[in-house]
Parts: C-alpha cells; structure tokens; sequence
C-alpha cells in the first residue's frame, strides 16, 4: 500500500517480540503515520484518556489511534478488562478508535466474547500479515 490510510494505530500487547513484529510489520506496509505501542493495557487506556480530551478539539484529530491491535492474555489488565475500561471513555473515542482483536487464542469462548463489544470490528490471529492488513477494513 502506497497510500497511508489511517494517521495512527495502537498496538497493545505485553510480548515485545509481537510488539516489534507486528509494528515492523505495519510500518512496511504503510498503512499510518504515527504507532503508539504499549506493553500493557493499563498504560494504553491512560494514554487514551489523556488524549481524548485533546482530540476532541482539534479539527483534523491529529492524536487518537483510528485502530487498535489489542491482545487479550495479559498480565494486569487483560484485553477484556481494557475493552471494560474503553468502554466508560468518551463516545467520540468509542466511534473514532476501532479495536480489532490480535491473538493467539483461539478459544471460541474468547471469540465469541469480543463479538459482545461493538467498538470491536475484527479478531485476527497473531502474527499480522501483509495480507492481513491489506484486507484491513474498519
């Protein structure tokens, strides 16, 4: 992909190995701008809610992740205790930031839980692909 589609991603994952991967992996394919990463979902939600309140005033909204690559076995705060916590930040960041689930479960339970949150568009397995972000629809 020539074209950059989006301004900034977030990957929250506590594996820094998939961490750098999967921002390896973004980078090369030129998808965004800016990628925030943080190794931990309780960092990522206070990143959020800091800027949130900035976001909401700039015209082009030059600050907050248009995607989320959200990982779900953490130590913590889970991807689950995360999408709780997104959950009660403003309605302008649940419509603006799209959370796409990347894991290594594949427990239909876990599918089938994410499924129970609107803001979450995809559950994609670990580790992202060329293709995988080519399909990227949000």
């Amino acid at each position: 992909m020539a074209d950059k589609k989006y301004y900034a991603v977030m990957l929250i994952d506590d594996n820094e190995i998939d961490n750098l991967i999967n921002q390896k992996m973004i980078q090369t394919a030129e998808i965004c701008d800016k990628i925030y990463t943080h190794s931990g979902a309780k960092s990522a939600i206070e990143f959020l809610r800091n800027v949130e309140k900035i976001a909401q005033d700039m015209p082009d909204n030059k600050v907050l992740p248009q995607i989320i690559f959200l990982d779900i076995d953490m130590p913590l705060m889970d991807g689950f205790q995360f999408l709780d916590q997104f959950n009660t930040l403003s309605d302008f960041t649940q419509n603006y930031c799209k959370i796409v689930m990347l894991t290594s479960s594949i427990n239909p339970k876990d599918m089938s839980k994410a499924k129970n949150y609107n803001f979450v568009r995809k559950y994609i397995n670990k580790p992202l692909t060329h293709e995988t972000l080519r399909e990227l629809e949000v």
